[in-house]
């Protein structure tokens, strides 16, 4: 008796190399609608499914595959009374099932598709054959990736026969096809019944592992690289260059694009330890370069780099003349000028390329102890913020440029978090420290002299004066901070008492 397969795919690539194979070996070919079709047109002996299960087609092709004829050749275990029964209803053995299913995942994604249109792609008669093949893997075959139809072709012709450890590995690919491919679909649906702007009642994280990592965030850890498949590369981007890039280089070019991607003017953000030491905007990326590393040229030694223009030779020759070394940069793309520059100058450099994509995620994961913590991305004031000054004397228009600045900055250092701005670049930045007034004497002690004349910026409010009267004796002359605190009137009088300008945002940053 011919071995026989049942092949139902939506993704027709590799399809006909795999039925001429079979067919070659003697296997009998099982198809449906346009699978049939397709392997029928280059010229290969075809079996319709109708013909196999003695019914048409119907419901407009949803029901074609779901009959006892199908499953239970698929179903049946290489028992006495199994096939006994498959031989009572004159049924014959399945041994090979080929599926892949429509495309919903794609099809949701498109702009503007309605709920109808969503419905018609999910896929039932596909699902139940990956389930029921993946199940019986004991004795069927199932493919549910062309990327594996090489394999099964190469142990047929090889050895006549799937190994019990290639049908498992094959089969625990298709339960995972099927598990996102429902998880997609809930989560669609789910939306489609929360609030815009609620947090899902139910979440489903689907990752696959992309990469291995040398460690975790330290040597004696472990850790990989996850993403939504095994593709995924750094922050959805291309590596263009340099060694693989490291636990800690992962999270810290993270914390530097999304600083980056924050601005609209050209910028520069350099990061370490996961906090910026220095950001600056100007005409270009090699304009802001040199202010945003003035902030703390110590720090940014083994930094990593992002900007939100393309890195051009320009930027590359205000890196040159720095002599600093980068871990890594990140960027919507390199030209071919800054790329052959890197590979012959810094070829140890990493550089990831992100194309013209924004971040995609609206929600944040962080997981504590046994859970998870989820919260809206911080993607800067809340539309309607206003800036309200609260003290006697109000900011020049160089002080605002500068306020602004700092306020911008602010958002992306590490709590408690204070910057120092001159213009349009950080002149000295405090984060990540246990009491605010320490945060400001360590942007101070950055800044140095540059303190004189810059504003600062307060992801918080100030809880108590210390911090303003830290501030103005280095020389900072205007202030822009959330407000809100039970001791604001005692902060505004001294900052009056001082002659600094001081705003307050009403909107809190902190970033922990």
């Amino acid at each position: 008796m011919k071995p026989r397969a049942i092949l139902s795919v939506y993704n027709k690539m590799g399809l006909t190399g795999l039925g001429r194979a079979l067919s070659r070996m003697g296997w009998e070919l099982v198809a449906s609608g346009g699978t049939a079709r397709e392997l029928q047109s280059v010229g290969l002996a075809v079996r319709e499914v109708a013909a196999v299960t003695g019914a048409p087609e119907m419901l407009g092709g949803r029901v074609k595959t779901l009959h006892p004829a199908v499953h239970g050749g698929i179903l049946a275990r290489d028992l006495e009374e199994d096939m006994d029964d498959l031989a009572a209803f004159d049924i014959k053995p399945v041994d090979l099932v080929v599926c892949n299913l429509y495309p919903f995942e794609e099809t949701v994604a498109k702009e503007g598709v309605t709920l109808a249109e969503a419905i018609e792609q999910i896929d039932i008669g596909g699902v139940t054959l990956l389930r029921a093949a993946a199940k019986n893997f004991a004795r069927v075959t199932v493919l549910s990736d062309p990327l594996d139809y090489g394999l099964v072709i190469k142990e047929l012709q090889e050895h006549g026969e799937i190994t019990a450890e290639i049908r498992q590995k094959l089969a625990l690919k298709a339960f995972q096809q099927t598990r996102d491919y429902d998880t997609a679909i809930s989560e669609y649906l789910g939306r489609q019944l929360d609030e815009p702007a609620a947090l899902p009642a139910e979440m489903s994280l689907t990752l696959q592992r992309s990469q291995t990592l040398r460690y975790g965030e330290n040597p004696h850890q472990q850790a990989a690289l996850y993403g939504s498949s095994p593709e995924y590369q750094p922050l959805g981007g291309t590596l263009l260059q340099g060694k693989a890039l490291s636990y800690n280089n992962l999270l810290d070019c993270d914390a530097a694009w999304r600083a980056a991607e924050s601005f609209t003017d050209p910028v520069v953000v350099i990061v370490k330890h996961l906090s910026p030491c220095g950001i600056a905007t100007g005409d270009n990326p090699a304009a802001a370069f040199p202010a945003a590393l003035a902030s703390d040229p110590v720090s940014a030694f083994g930094s990593v780099i992002a900007v939100n223009r393309p890195v051009d030779e320009a930027f590359t020759a205000a890196l040159r003349e720095a002599k600093l070394f980068v871990e890594a940069v990140v960027a919507p793309s390199f030209s071919d000028e800054a790329r052959r520059y890197f590979a012959a100058k810094k070829k140890n450099c990493r550089l990831v390329a992100l194309g013209d994509a924004q971040t995609a995620e609206n929600l944040e994961l962080r997981s504590i102890r046994g859970g998870f913590l989820v919260q809206d991305r911080d993607a800067g004031d809340p539309a309607g913020t206003e800036l309200k000054v609260v003290t006697q004397r109000a900011p020049t228009a160089e002080e605002a440029d500068s306020l602004y600045m700092a306020w911008q900055a602010v958002q992306h250092v590490k709590s408690n978090a204070i910057v120092l701005a001159k213009g349009s670049a950080t002149v000295g930045i405090g984060g990540g420290m246990t009491s605010r007034v320490d945060a400001v004497e360590l942007a101070v002690k950055k800044a140095g002299e540059h303190a004189q004349g810059a504003a600062m910026g307060s992801d918080a409010f100030f809880p108590f004066s210390d911090g303003i009267e830290a501030a103005a004796a280095a020389g900072v002359t205007a202030v822009v901070q959330p407000g809100g605190s039970v001791r604001d009137e005692e902060v505004i009088a001294a900052a009056d008492r001082l002659g600094l300008a001081m705003v307050f945002t009403g909107t809190r940053h902190f970033r922990h």
